[in-house]
């Protein structure tokens, strides 16, 4: 086995992680900060081990009638879905998604003693209702993960289809919705299923659209019985009080925070309609990424970008390179990269 990661570089530009480059604005960093001053003051005790306050504010947010008692939280969303598992995979269980998806699921998957099973996509790389039931049905898996929208490949997933995977199966189902905010406003989220849904689990993360990628904070939607299932497997204090406190400030500032949304969906569109002028072929993305295929040697072009100063990701599908939609000066600098590559090949 070989441990998550992803190139981390000095580079001018890096658009490989799909991190919110648009830094916390000036006014909720100073609230955060505040917060985090006034927490300080009692950080020689344990924080609130069920971090009270944080869960009323992801339910407020939220919202769909959500309490505090739906709501998981831990330090980023990978800790959020370890959790799912530990309480619910482990040795002689298995868990299943749809290939390729999030890195993460079968390394997790594997961590807690369980099985990964890989089910298939459409060569668009769309998940149809039936298909996906008969998959499921067929693995007959104690744990599955939608990744909606999916990463790496921006693709969206219908709520149809997590109904048909939810009656396949006996086992928990966990749509991640780490990208949610970035899909068109209209769009219903997952969490409109929940009710009479004792096994479905709607996770989020605050690393993208809150631009909170380095505070670490993710947080699911569940059935209050689930939740319970959680605690018995968390750490003891897992959210320090310094998290809770800054996760807390930046939900009350949750308008501000996500005013960069639009930005970030207009560059994400800019570069699809560019690289597809340039020849390559953009996948349907509802996220802050683009995939886009097309590409001859990915690693040859993604050497190149880097020499120019541009990190993107390969994600290792074939003929095909993956970026983030970054500032307006951030993704004309990747455009004009990848133009200037293109010329030169």
């Amino acid at each position: 086995m070989t441990p998550y990661g992803a190139p981390q570089a000095p580079l001018p530009i890096a658009l490989n992680v799909n991190e919110n480059t648009h830094p916390v604005p000036q006014d909720v960093a100073d609230d955060i900060m505040d917060s985090i001053a006034l927490a300080l003051r009692d950080v020689n005790r344990y924080p609130d081990r069920e971090f009270t306050a944080l869960r009323e504010g992801f339910a407020d947010y939220l919202g769909h009638g959500l309490t505090r008692e739906q709501i998981w939280a831990a330090n980023g969303s990978n800790e959020v879905l370890q959790h799912v598992l530990q309480a619910f995979a482990g040795p002689g269980r298995t868990a299943f998604g749809f290939a390729p998806t999030y890195s993460m699921y079968p390394l997790l998957t594997r961590a807690t003693g369980a099985s990964w099973l890989a089910g298939t996509r459409a060569s668009d790389y769309s998940v149809d209702a039936s298909d996906a039931a008969a998959q499921v049905a067929d693995a007959a898996p104690d744990v599955v993960f939608l990744c909606a929208p999916n990463n790496p490949t921006g693709t969206p997933l219908g709520l149809d289809v997590i109904e048909a995977v939810y009656d396949a199966t006996d086992g928990v189902v966990v749509v991640d919705e780490a990208y949610f905010e970035f899909a068109p406003r209209d769009e219903r989220s997952a969490l409109t299923l929940l009710p009479n849904r004792e096994r479905l689990v709607v996770s989020r993360t605050m690393s993208k659209a809150f631009a909170f990628a380095g505070a670490r904070v993710g947080y699911l939607a569940a059935d209050p019985t689930l939740i319970d299932a959680l605690r018995l497997v968390r750490l003891p204090y897992h959210l320090s009080a310094l998290t809770q406190a800054a996760a807390s400030a930046a939900l009350r500032h949750a308008p501000t925070m996500l005013r960069m949304v639009d930005e970030i969906v207009a560059q994400r569109d800019r570069i699809s309609a560019t690289v597809e002028a340039l020849g390559y072929t953009p996948h349907e993305t509802w996220t802050n990424f683009v995939l886009f295929g097309g590409v001859a040697d990915p690693a040859t072009t993604w050497q190149a970008l880097y020499d120019r100063g541009v990190l993107i990701r390969d994600v290792g599908i074939p003929n095909h390179l993956r970026v983030t939609a970054g500032t307006e000066e951030e993704t004309t600098a990747f455009l004009d990269a990848l133009a200037s590559v293109g010329s030169t090949s």
